[in-house]
């Protein structure tokens, strides 16, 4: 889904960004509900300054925050994993060279404007200022996923995040460990 934001584009740079877990919701500028199978509920979050995830499933619930966050200090790690509760999160910086970042952008769009189980973004004033978040089709077993793409055309930057949570399910059953995850950096 493909949407049009009525705010103006907050975010400045990669290096402003921060990971938080397990805050509250916050603010949206667009929300898509997702009800998956196995009773998975996913709200995808565009935010005034960037992303929001929230899942809830069985014995599973995790808010995940991608923004730009008053009162703390940036910090997007590049992995992040807990194995304990399942979540494994990467994030990439890629700086496109000339009309790279527009191209990619543009692809994006293309790619996932009518995508039910996507949340595209574009803010105004900008066709590249673009915020997406996409739900995984193919996540390891027992696993859910999504992935978001953060475009920030006054720095050249696009922020790459993949994210894949392991359900309370899998990870009771003898032998299952959080999932491993690739970055896909295509686009």
């Amino acid at each position: 889904m493909l949407v049009t934001l009525d705010a103006p584009y907050v975010d400045t740079s990669a290096a402003d960004l921060s990971l938080a877990l397990g805050d509250g919701e916050r603010p949206a500028l667009h929300v898509l509900d997702l009800d998956l199978p196995a009773g998975i509920r996913l709200r995808l979050r565009l935010l005034g300054a960037s992303h929001q995830v929230v899942l809830r499933a069985a014995g599973t619930e995790l808010t995940e925050t991608v923004a730009c966050l008053p009162g703390r200090p940036p910090e997007l790690p590049a992995t992040r994993l807990d194995e304990v509760n399942g979540y494994r999160f990467t994030a990439t910086v890629l700086r496109p060279q000339g009309a790279e970042l527009s191209a990619r952008v543009a692809a994006l769009r293309a790619e996932l404007a009518g995508d039910p189980y996507a949340l595209v973004g574009v803010f105004p004033g900008d066709v590249d200022a673009v915020t997406a978040l996409a739900v995984r089709t193919d996540p390891p077993d027992g696993a859910v996923g999504w992935r978001t793409w953060h475009a920030y055309p006054q720095t050249n930057e696009l922020v790459l995040t993949e994210t894949v949570v392991a359900l309370v399910s899998a990870r009771s059953e003898p032998g299952l460990r959080a999932p491993q995850s690739r970055a896909e950096v295509a686009l």
